[in-house]
């Protein structure tokens, strides 16, 4: 369970950092915050998923792991481009 909590900071300071950027204040922190949090989402569920093997519950892995699989990539994905926005934005603006 520590992977929802660890992928609902993520998603609320990624909310944060496009928010800060949009009113103009500096959104670094959270950006650094949100990417971070999915970084610790990601290892939380790769420790679920060993918790799994270790007591050998293939049910689950072959239940879960295919679908949290694409999920998880296209989540990660999703994350760092949300979080790096602002600073694509920046610099096409300075341009």
């Amino acid at each position: 369970m520590l992977f929802l909590i660890f992928g609902v900071i993520a998603i609320v300071a990624t909310c944060i950092n496009l928010y800060m950027y949009k009113t103009g204040k500096d959104y670094k922190l959270a950006m650094a915050i949100g990417l971070s949090f999915t970084a610790l989402t990601l290892c939380a569920e790769y420790s679920l998923i060993y918790r799994w093997i270790e007591v050998e519950d293939w049910s689950a892995l072959m239940d879960v792991v295919p679908g949290m699989e694409k999920a998880l990539w296209f989540l990660t994905i999703v994350s760092i481009i949300l979080n790096i926005a602002p600073i694509l934005l920046e610099l096409k603006r300075k341009k």
